[in-house]
């Protein structure tokens, strides 16, 4: 084989291993049961609700006895062993012999909410064998509100598996994602008057800034039309003097001190044997 016969080979086996190592590195995610086409918004929108939480891995250990001591792996919308390819979202470990059972699948997922719980169900676990009819597990987690914590609590709550059908095993974790929106608690007069103190105060900043650094003002004249505040300070206080005044305007003072209608009249009489003769 010629020489570029063999680069041209290496090339593209290069290329397939790139390919192949790039599919294993991207992780799969949830999907809705049902054709691609028939799934809803709301459940389009609770899984990217769910993304914060697809990075974590949670484990639950569960002991009764000598004969049951399981660990539970759990993650949300991604596979807890990747690399094995089986789609498996939460897997349970036989402590004891370290057989793994594949509870529930995220190629299985269902997803619906209330106001303050998010419900993640996996089905198409590994089958039952003797119990339930032989169907297969799933995986039922409930998901509650709990405001300021990413996710914590993850449990088992129980396994039912005396029924005929619909078996299930529930878990339950709390999140803040789980939350709703927190409305804003601010009314309109609220809002209208922190806008208003807001634009005092861009008006009084902006105009003091403009005076000094301008107009090259000092002092009060630095104050944004100060001439024109002043006068209606003085109007102001006219108006606050009429309108509060507890007496008639041409009431006289209390005290007023000697006056000329105490003085008397004036004495008609003249001191005229005074003048020179």
């Amino acid at each position: 084989m010629s020489p570029p016969c063999h680069t041209s080979a290496l090339l593209l086996v290069l290329m397939a291993l790139a390919v192949a190592g790039a599919e294993q590195s991207e992780e799969r995610s949830c999907d809705v049961i049902g054709d691609e086409s028939s799934e809803s918004q709301m459940e389009r929108a609770l899984l990217k609700k769910l993304e914060p939480l697809s990075d974590m891995r949670f484990n639950v250990t569960v002991e009764k006895g000598k004969t049951e001591n399981y660990v539970y792996h759990f993650r949300v919308c991604r596979e807890v062993n990747s690399t094995s390819h089986d789609f498996g979202g939460l897997v349970q470990t036989d402590r004891q012999n370290g057989k793994t059972t594949v509870i529930g699948r995220i190629n299985e997922t269902q997803v619906f909410n209330g106001s303050d719980w998010i419900m993640l169900i996996y089905k198409g676990g590994d089958s039952y064998g003797r119990h339930c009819s032989g169907e297969k597990r799933r995986a039922v987690i409930m998901i509650s509100c709990k405001r300021g914590v990413t996710a914590s609590s993850f449990s088992i709550i129980s396994e039912e598996r005396e029924k005929e059908q619909e078996c299930f095993y529930l878990f339950e974790m709390d999140s803040s994602v789980a939350c709703p929106a927190e409305n804003s608690h601010l009314s309109v007069g609220s809002i209208l008057l922190i806008t208003f103190v807001s634009l005092i105060a861009v008006y009084i900043i902006g105009g003091f800034l403009y005076q000094r650094l301008v107009v090259g003002a000092k002092g009060m004249e630095q104050i944004p039309h100060f001439a024109f505040w002043q006068d209606l300070g003085f109007s102001l206080a006219d108006g606050c003097d009429f309108v509060c005044r507890s007496k008639p305007r041409n009431a006289p003072a209390a005290y007023r001190g000697v006056g000329d209608d105490q003085l008397g009249e004036e004495s008609e009489e003249r001191d005229d044997h005074l003048l020179p003769m």
